[in-house]
């Protein structure tokens, strides 16, 4: 019901609001009353029906940056109208209408200056004025005389400048203009020409170079600015000037009183028009001046319950009070006047004074209080209110940016394996991540960041934050999520759930706490422990189940496309979990290959898949390959050699077998502690992995075989004593392996 109330309430504000708006309007109906920031009021206008005459057409330029209006017939930019002067504190009445513009500074002798007015502003037989009031004549220069030119021959208007070393003063700013470098006077009412002649005060410098300015310049912009004029002024070409402005014989006088309105006569003879006291509005427009409603003064609230099931509210408005205005009540005893509609007087009679009681003045703090403690309750709430209704937008969003619609449709499709797959939400991974802290990161790569983070039920997962997920491959991306909610392998990582309400996708997987075959093999910590001869045998047997499994044993066979040892996790056990399906693809099962952008990492990318641009199962064999020989030889895929240069592992592995030399490149723990027949079967298998032919590859469940057969068929041997190399079989046109080298192989972004 609260919100009912609030409800009421806005809506009787917004109502206040356009009927104090509706009640003085500015511009004629139908036409624009502002061009950017600045409003016009009528007689100005923009379109035709919409202005007096030419005198007052608005010429809006919003070409460049921010809009700019310019009066159509005199061509200086505007900066401000106003139907009576805002810095006058009797603006209700006897104010002339008042234009605010940029004026050009009229220079002398100033040969690098960029431009320079010579010939001054001559606005004559124009409504326009400049205002004797509001603007000042202002000269700044050395010996310099400067006198307005161009008035009544009867009139002379100037001031003139000494010259001055500025190291003799502190500064020397605006209100400081009264003679040294620069001067400043009034002007007299009518003027409607600005021109300026210089003069030297002395003989020896009228033959000075010196630069001299004379300019109008608005007062309220002088008293306002800081800076040193006679230094400033150099770099301005426009300063503000104050127009009044005139729409004589625009109003038939007996229509005056109908609009609330009188006329004013000037000393020039120009006539114009304002409101009656309590009134404001536009005098020039046919709705004429109206009484101010101001907004909402107080409320009343009556409960129709006990249980403040209801409420209904009362807005009270009020007319202007010119007794509660310091500047409108002019009552020598300001607690005489007496308000009426439009005006007040100050026949109030007296009474005696008598002094608020405790009680009441206790009463009316509490109900303030209670009043203002109300209003700011209503605020925070449809600020909470209006905050998490944008937020839910936000995740919906995002949810149908990143495929959960799509992901949604085929849940409702696929079988149970698929449920056991949970939908988090983004607050309970920012949670278990401590906001994605940067100290729980586990690792960086092609496709995301992966995160430690610990769920509300104590479990310890990672969190994949993934990279941004195109358009295009929207439908690719939710598709691996649903086959790799089906994969069921205790070699596989297996994925616990999924967030798309984020920015970008969120994956939860399994947490496997041991790092990466990679480290293991390849740095050097005190942490890793070294892997035995069967423990390199046994993480080789696992990972081809795994590989296996996903080939011929899942719903629908899918090519993991990137088997390195970065992406084999180890667990607390040092059992192989193979991870990272970012660039997995899922075939149909009588499909032989997939056609795709070249995409994998150096050193693991099959030469075949290279040319052809079509990968295929034998393509995993190949990775597969590559890490059993770093599990033989201890060597990344992609090494410098002592001359510095990069050697592919495969490359080398084939020529030191060619050469006989299988034993100088293994592994020292695999020497010390190798069964020599196994380990000439597993760099035999190796050999078989990284044939040129993919048809001559063995399969990932012959592999599985072969692997399980290795230790059955020999007899534990732990030294290297006679020992036979690993015979050369057939590798196909071996010649060509340089394809196989970094520097000429263009791939895509390598995971990492």
């Amino acid at each position: 019901m609260a919100v009912q109330v609030v409800v009421r309430i806005t809506f009787l504000l917004l109502l206040t609001y356009e009927l104090a708006e509706a009640a003085a309007p500015i511009a004629k109906p139908n036409c624009s009353d502002s061009c950017g920031n600045i409003y016009i009021p009528y007689p100005f206008g923009k379109t035709t029906g919409c202005y007096l005459n030419d005198w007052f057409k608005i010429v809006c330029n919003e070409t460049g940056g921010s809009p700019k209006a310019f009066l159509h017939r005199i061509g200086l930019e505007v900066l401000e109208i106003n139907i009576t002067d805002p810095y006058n504190d009797n603006y209700f009445w006897n104010d002339p209408g008042l234009v605010r513009v940029n004026m050009p500074i009229i220079s002398s002798n100033c040969k690098n200056r960029s431009s320079s007015h010579i010939g001054g502003v001559n606005i004559s037989g124009s409504p326009f004025f400049f205002s004797s009031y509001r603007d000042k004549f202002i000269s700044v220069g050395c010996d310099n005389l400067a006198i307005m030119t161009g008035i009544t021959p009867m009139m002379v208007v100037g001031c003139k400048s000494n010259c001055v070393d500025k190291s003799m003063i502190e500064d020397i700013k605006l209100k400081h203009c009264s003679g040294n470098n620069c001067c400043i006077t009034t002007i007299p009412p009518g003027i409607q020409v600005l021109n300026a002649s210089f003069r030297s005060i002395k003989e020896e410098n009228k033959t000075s170079e010196d630069c001299k300015f004379a300019f109008l310049a608005d007062d309220k912009w002088l008293n306002s600015s800081t800076k040193d004029l006679s230094y400033y002024v150099q770099f301005l070409e426009y300063v503000p000037v104050v127009l009044e402005w005139t729409a004589a014989g625009f109003i038939n006088p007996n229509e005056l009183k109908r609009r609330n309105s009188e006329g004013y006569p000037t000393l020039y003879g120009a006539q114009y028009y304002y409101c009656l006291k309590g009134y404001q509005g536009n005098p020039y427009l046919p709705t004429g001046c109206q009484g101010e409603l101001q907004l909402p003064t107080s409320f009343h609230f009556l409960a129709y319950s006990s249980s403040f099931h209801c409420f209904n509210s009362l807005i009270l408005f009020t007319y202007i009070n010119e007794c509660e205005s310091k500047t409108l009540n002019d009552c020598p005893n300001k607690s005489d006047c007496v308000n009426i509609q439009g005006s007040y007087h100050c026949n109030k009679p007296e009474s005696p004074v008598k002094p608020k009681s405790p009680v009441k003045m206790a009463i009316i703090v509490i109900c303030s209080s209670l009043g203002a403690l109300f209003h700011f309750t209503i605020i925070w709430c449809l600020y909470r209110m209006i905050k998490k209704r944008n937020k839910i937008k936000l995740k919906k969003k995002f949810f149908k940016k990143n495929g959960g619609l799509l992901l949604r449709q085929q849940l409702s499709s696929n079988d149970n394996n698929v449920q056991k797959t949970k939908l988090f939400n983004s607050k309970e991974l920012k949670n278990a991540t401590n906001h994605f802290n940067k100290n729980r990161i586990l690792g960086k790569g092609g496709q995301g960041t992966v995160y430690k983070g610990m769920l509300a039920d104590g479990r310890i997962v990672a969190i994949k934050k993934c990279n941004t997920v195109d358009k295009g491959n929207i439908e690719k991306f939710i598709n691996e999520i649903i086959i790799l909610s089906q994969i069921n392998h205790r070699n596989v990582v297996k994925l616990l759930g999924w967030c798309l309400e984020t920015e970008v996708p969120l994956l939860v997987y399994e947490f496997i706490p041991n790092g990466t075959l990679f480290q293991y093999i390849h740095e050097e910590n005190e942490e890793f422990q070294l892997l035995t001869w069967d423990m390199r045998l046994r993480i080789a047997t696992e990972v081809a189940r795994a590989v296996s499994y996903l080939h011929s044993a899942a719903s629908l066979p899918i090519y993991h496309r990137d088997i390195k040892s970065s992406n084999i996790l180890l667990d607390d056990k040092y059992r192989a979990k193979v991870a990272d399906f970012g660039t997995s693809r899922s075939v149909a099962i009588n499909q032989t290959h997939v056609t795709t952008l070249i995409y994998g990492t150096f050193g693991y990318l099959d030469p075949e898949y290279f040319q052809t641009s079509q990968f295929t199962e034998k393509s995993d064999v190949y990775s597969f390959g590559v890490v059993l020989i770093e599990l033989l030889t201890g060597k990344k895929p992609v090494f410098l050699t002592r001359s510095l240069e990069d050697q592919n592992l495969s490359t080398y592995f084939i020529h030191s077998v060619k050469e006989n030399r299988l034993f100088d490149i293994l592994d020292a723990q695999v020497r010390k502690d190798g069964n020599k027949h196994e380990v000439m079967a597993i760099a035999n298998l190796a050999q078989r992995c990284l044939h040129l032919y993919g048809k001559k590859r063995p399969t990932m469940t012959e592999i599985v075989k072969e692997l399980e057969g290795v230790q059955k068929v020999y007899p534990h041997q732990p030294n290297f004593e006679e020992f036979d190399y690993v015979r050369n079989e057939e590798m196909g046109p071996w010649n060509d392996i340089s394809i196989l080298s970094r520097s000429s192989l263009e791939i895509g972004e390598p995971s990492s």
